[in-house]
């Protein structure tokens, strides 16, 4: 018998979904036109996940990047059959803040385009490759409005050396476009945001840890709580980029061998719907 739920509130489930060689931290030394000569693990990855959230009959939003949908199609068809929710992680994970509007325009609609034609329905939220939304490409939201997106989950309210906003609202807003935010959830400490919402923080620490931080948002907070995470964050046996920088290299195979167990804890903790399900945004 499962124990109880340590809240009952319906959280968001979030998988970018992206393979290894993709993620930002490898950028200097693997390009996109190297990708195509590269075995993909993504799909295997990804259904595996499939699989532990149908044994736990948990739901998630998958920003899924373009690029992984051209050539995996029929990961995306099994995605929106059992009922989750399909969106856009752009194209190729190239960062919001490297392109201009126009590139920026034909990434996001290119992806869109690709992700409606295989799942076969409307993608309304998008995720930004790193959360490369800041305060110098606001406009961001303009274009995503004018192509039809209605939420955006692309804001990490924290200090980071990649990224981050930290003077940002933490939680769920409107913007003057006429566009929905999330932000990734943090709590407060010292009056400084600290994020809690997955990734490399979830696979660092030890879960009673990371469940406390969470637990301490529950109490604190009325808004859901979101978690995100990625599908080569369970593949432990992933080639190894041997000329990537060595910060990056500790950052991205960091207890790989533990995710997937400190994950089905989660799933037992808590509810898990979709962001669509989970903040209202139907």
């Amino acid at each position: 018998m499962s124990a109880p739920l340590l809240d009952k509130r319906l959280n968001a489930m979030t998988v970018d979904v992206e393979d290894y060689f993709q993620v930002s931290a490898f950028e200097s030394v693997l390009k996109p036109s190297d990708w195509s000569s590269i075995p993909l693990r993504v799909e295997e990855n990804t259904h595996r996940l499939l699989d532990v959230f149908a044994e736990h009959d948990a739901k998630s939003t998958f920003f899924t990047l373009g690029w992984v949908a051209q050539r995996c199609p029929n990961l995306i068809k099994r995605i929106v059959a059992e009922g989750h929710e399909l969106a856009s992680h752009g194209l190729n994970h190239r960062r919001a803040t490297t392109m201009t509007r126009e590139e920026f325009i034909n990434d996001v609609k290119t992806s869109k385009d690709i992700l409606e034609d295989a799942g076969g329905v409307a993608v309304k939220g998008y995720r930004a490759p790193s959360f490369s939304v800041n305060d110098n490409n606001q406009w961001i939201y303009e274009v995503l409005v004018e192509l039809g997106f209605e939420y955006s989950s692309s804001t990490y309210p924290i200090s980071h050396d990649l990224y981050g906003v930290p003077e940002w609202p933490r939680f769920k807003y409107q913007r003057p476009e006429g566009i929905t935010e999330i932000p990734i959830p943090t709590i407060k400490k010292n009056d400084k945001n600290v994020g809690i919402g997955g990734g490399g923080y979830f696979r660092l620490y030890p879960y009673w840890l990371s469940r406390k931080r969470i637990q301490a948002f529950m109490e604190t907070e009325t808004a859901p709580y979101s978690f995100y995470f990625h599908p080569w964050e369970i593949d432990p046996d992933q080639p190894k980029i041997a000329n990537a920088p060595i910060k990056s290299k500790v950052r991205h195979y960091i207890n790989l061998g533990r995710m997937e167990g400190k994950l089905k804890r989660l799933l037992l903790d808590y509810r898990w719907g979709t962001m669509a399900d989970a903040y209202e945004l139907k």
